[in-house]
Formats: C-alpha cells, structure tokens, sequence
C-alpha cells in the first residue's frame, strides 16, 4: 500500500504541471491560434515568480508566499504571451514560428537577467511549501494518504483550474464565443463578436495558467531554477493534442502522462520496477516514447479547431 500511496503522490507533482499548461493551451488553440510558445511561457512564469520567492523568503515563508508566487506567476505569463498574441492576431505572422521565437527567447533571457544580477544562472529557494498533512482529511482512510499528505497546495490549485475551466468553456457565454471563434471566425463575426477581442482573450488566459503551470512544475520537484522545465511545455502539447482539446479528456490525458513520468523519474522508489534490469537512460525515454506511440495512433482521429492556426481577416469572407 506505501508502494501505491508513493505513485499517487509523484503522479500528482508530474501531473499537475502538465494539466494546467494543456489546459491554457486550449483557451488559446479553441480560440484559433496555436500556442506552441507554452514552453516558453512556462519558463518565464517559473523564472520570474522564482526570482520573487528568493528575494522574499527571508521574510515570509509558506502558503502565503507560495499563493503570491502563483499569481505573480500567472501574471508574469499573461504579460508574455501578448507578444505571441500581438505578432499572431494584429501581425498575422505565422503562429509556429512566433511561438518558436518565443521559445528561443525565453531562456537566453532568464539566463542573462539571473547572470546579470546575481553571477549565476541557478536560482536557489527554500522549500517551506510541503504539506505534511492537510488538517482532518490527512486522516481519512486511504484517501488521505492518496491526497492530503505529503502534497502542495498547487495540486488543489490544479484541481480548481481544471473545475473552472470546464464550466467556463461550455458553460459560459464567454466559452461559447471562444468556440466559435475558433470553429468559424467569419460566422462569429457576424453576430457581432469581436474575434480578435477574444483571441486575445483566449491567449492571454494561456499565458497566465503556462506561467502558473512553470511554476507548479519547478516548486515540488526542486529546490533551485535553472532556466529550464524539461521539455514540460511542448509535453503538454501532446497531452492537449491526445486529450483532443477537450477538458475531461485532457484531465485522463495528463494524469497518464503523469504516470509515465513516475515511472521514468521515481521508478527508484518503486520496487518492482528497481529490481527490473532496465538502464537509468530507458527509464527516462518512457514519457517521450508513449508520446511518440500515442500521437501516432490518435493524430488521425484528430478534433483540432477548424480555424485553429488561420489568422482572421475581418475583410476577407
């Protein structure tokens, strides 16, 4: 039973990270404009709410600054993605290839700014965020080792965004737009929506959950920043592409990539996979094989918006 309480729990911190990231890349690509600069996006947020927690953790500590660090997080995304937005929306530019640029730009500049102030790109930060156990529901059986014990308040925080975001994509006026501008600009145009209004919309909330997505990934899985999210961005690419751009299917989609990442990561902690004689290097190419094997199979049945990666046109029907 440790065995599967210790699985659960890393699945979380992987899974997580990638979730809230496919999530944001949604609002983007359902609006109509392909975001393959989440990556990028995630480093900033993590780079930037990061540098916040070094400098403030001599006088605040715990949830407090954690919560601050995610909202700083997200703005910190938000604010980046509008040059993915400008270049896609009012420039018309090819949407891959600014999302490329934004990927290339976003580490040469953490690593410049960190070498700039401090002389070394490795940002250091205490870790005064591990829950121990959450208060009465660390102590329900099974349950409470599953969820409430050794965890972050990010993965609640995930948990929420996940809730949140399928209420407001096919609950909400606001959702019902976003789809349609992704689906038919022309038509949503027509009604009266203002299609680059929320295609703005829709890449800036990506920017904001891929920078708060940065953050969650680097926090339980470290104690330092080091101008990187390991492949975490384009990862959650696959997750959006393998869930469809659809949240439930999004929710199994990450979690199992989640589960893979537990494997190649932990598989330490994991005694029947330790006993296994398999190389350290084999374990590592797991995630990246089941992506390669997924997408291969799924790509064909592919649900991507139709507009997806068009620029609009007001002028043009």
């Amino acid at each position: 039973m440790d065995v599967l309480y210790f699985i659960v729990q890393q699945t979380m911190f992987f899974a997580i990270p990638l979730l809230i990231v496919a999530l944001g890349g949604m609002f983007s690509e359902r609006s109509g404009v392909i975001n393959i600069a989440l990556e990028g996006i995630m480093l900033i947020g993590g780079f930037i709410s990061i540098a916040f927690i070094h400098i403030m953790q001599d006088s605040m500590s715990g949830q407090l600054l954690l919560l601050l660090a995610v909202i700083i997080a997200g703005v910190s995304g938000a604010l980046f993605s509008l040059l993915h937005a400008y270049a896609s929306i009012n420039l018309k530019a090819d949407q891959t290839i600014s999302g490329t640029a934004l990927n290339m730009f976003a580490p040469a500049f953490a690593i410049f700014v960190a070498r700039m102030v401090q002389g070394v790109q490795q940002i250091q930060f205490t870790d005064t965020f591990h829950i121990k156990k959450v208060p009465f529901l660390g102590d329900i059986p099974v349950l409470g080792p599953l969820f409430f014990r050794n965890s972050y308040i990010t993965t609640y925080i995930g948990f929420a965004i996940v809730i949140i975001t399928g209420i407001v994509i096919n609950r909400t006026r606001f959702g019902l737009r976003l789809r349609a501008c992704g689906e038919h600009p022309q038509a949503a145009d027509s009604v009266g929506i203002n299609v680059y209004k929320i295609r703005y919309a829709g890449v800036v909330i990506s920017g904001a959950l891929a920078g708060i997505g940065g953050l969650v990934f680097i926090v339980p899985t470290s104690t330092n920043f080091n101008a990187s999210v390991a492949g975490y961005g384009f990862l959650a690419l696959a997750v959006l592409i393998f869930g469809q751009w659809r949240t439930s299917k999004i929710f199994y989609a990450a979690f199992f990539f989640g589960v893979m990442k537990t494997f190649a990561s932990a598989y330490s902690g994991i005694p029947f996979l330790k006993s296994l004689p398999i190389s350290n290097e084999v374990y590592k190419m797991i995630p990246y094989i089941a992506t390669l094997i997924i997408l291969a199979f799924s790509s064909k049945n592919s649900q991507a918006p139709r507009a997806e990666g068009i620029p609009y046109d007001k002028g043009s029907r």
